[in-house]
């Protein structure tokens, strides 16, 4: 039987409170102690294991694994993998709510990790999670049955999460608040702050499988259509969606004057917009056969997506 998305969601969300306890104690103490052979003070161990813990649907460690078990059965193997995702996208969020960002007080329903240990410990948070991220992948890469397949799939993901990807298009995200909206950059910002690491994970996924060229540009042609329509929900969520459902405010985007897709071609042509990108995903997969038809449902419930 083929995995669910909650059986993906299980076994990650069980891997990360496997993290997260080694990185916590209940003592309080400031003192360094040894964590995996190493020594990771207070408080940055508890801020790193508050924002782990908190819930979430862990949409990019599942994608990995189901990329990868579109070729292979044994996709516990590649967890590692899946797990530093999740680390890279929650770093993310943890400096986006920062104040200097979108200054955020509520993530998935729960203070954001500012308000609890003050924004130098968030930020250093932040940096912690995307170091121990790149850990995880280099000690699993270095008992990889084939390396160059390690290599690949951690190289994907280094550079979507980084200058020319999700943090390029977090950049112009903020830089241009309040500027007059155009079609060109309402388009870049998405496809790199969001479709990225929504890419990535696929692409990832595939390389440790040992991907032909054809399945990556497959994948590649998912994750990206996939991304996009996630981003246009987002931003109409953010102007009708529940904001108890969401865990977060909402109507920030229009406050910040932020660039996003309804305010540019309006709410009408974004829902048609998110639409099309959703049959786009679900086409792009069909040479995958019976496997793909995780990914195609996935992409189909985008359309019913409520935070």
């Amino acid at each position: 039987m083929n995995p669910t998305y909650e059986t993906y969601k299980s076994a990650v969300d069980q891997a990360l409170a496997d993290i997260a306890v080694l990185l916590s104690d209940t003592d309080g103490r400031l003192t360094p102690v040894p964590v995996a052979n190493r020594e990771v003070p207070q408080p940055l161990r508890a801020a790193m294991a508050y924002s782990l813990r908190l819930p979430g649907k862990r949409l990019r460690p599942v994608l990995l694994l189901a990329a990868y078990h579109l070729l292979k059965d044994d996709w516990v193997s590649v967890m590692p993998y899946a797990l530093a995702l999740e680390m890279i996208h929650t770093y993310s969020l943890v400096h986006d709510d920062l104040p200097a960002m979108d200054n955020d007080d509520l993530r998935r329903g729960k203070p954001t990790n500012h308000q609890v240990f003050g924004e130098n410990i968030a930020i250093l948070a932040g940096d912690g999670l995307y170091s121990l991220a790149m850990e995880t992948m280099l000690k699993a890469s270095l008992m990889a049955k084939y390396p160059q397949r390690a290599i690949a799939a951690m190289e994907e993901i280094a550079r979507r999460a980084g200058v020319s990807g999700m943090i390029a298009g977090q950049t112009l995200d903020v830089a241009l608040e309040g500027t007059e909206p155009d079609e060109a950059t309402v388009a870049y910002i998405p496809r790199h702050k969001t479709a990225d690491l929504i890419t990535a994970p696929i692409l990832a996924g595939l390389h440790l499988a040992g991907a032909t060229q054809a399945q990556l540009a497959a994948g590649e042609a998912y994750g990206q259509a996939l991304g996009l329509a996630f981003q246009i929900v987002d931003d109409l969520l953010d102007i009708r969606g529940d904001a108890a459902l969401l865990g977060k405010k909402t109507g920030k985007d229009a406050q910040m004057g932020k660039m996003t897709w309804p305010a540019v071609f309006g709410e009408e042509k974004a829902c048609a917009d998110a639409e099309r990108y959703i049959d786009t995903a679900q086409q792009a997969v069909t040479a995958f056969g019976e496997k793909a038809v995780f990914l195609q449902t996935l992409a189909r419930d985008m359309r019913n997506r409520v935070k």
